[in-house]
């Protein structure tokens, strides 16, 4: 049995994984460290993702569903934050489009070699 901790770790292993994607931040004492909610690797190079992407008719099979469509198209389930961001979809109860964005995968490894995300370590105080 794979436990959420086990998944994470595999996760984590994935040059997608979302945290890859996230400024960093760490407490005074580095007893704690943390990714942001904002994903600036993603915000930052979204114009080159829209670039480097085809939109096609978005089919029922996908709705409310971004994980399968991700999987369909680039053989990962974590890449489905990233299309409901090019997408500017929130949750996944919005995944309902007529057209949908699909950035190419050569763009999005692109982006993966921006080490913004892990060169900039801020001090969050308690």
């Amino acid at each position: 049995m794979i436990t959420i901790e086990d998944e994470a770790r595999i996760q984590s292993k994935y040059p997608f994984d979302i945290d890859n994607f996230s400024e960093r931040y760490k407490t005074k004492n580095n007893l704690f460290k943390f990714t942001s909610p904002s994903l600036w690797v993603i915000e930052k190079n979204l114009f080159f993702l829209l670039k480097n992407s085809k939109i096609e008719n978005f089919d029922i099979k996908y709705r409310y569903k971004p994980s399968y469509l991700s999987y369909d198209r680039y053989k990962v389930t974590s890449l489905d934050f990233l299309l409901m961001k090019v997408n500017n979809i929130f949750c996944a109860e919005d995944f309902d489009l007529n057209t949908v964005i699909i950035p190419s995968l050569t763009a999005i490894i692109e982006i993966c070699k921006d080490k913004f995300s892990n060169s900039t370590i801020e001090e969050v105080s308690w």
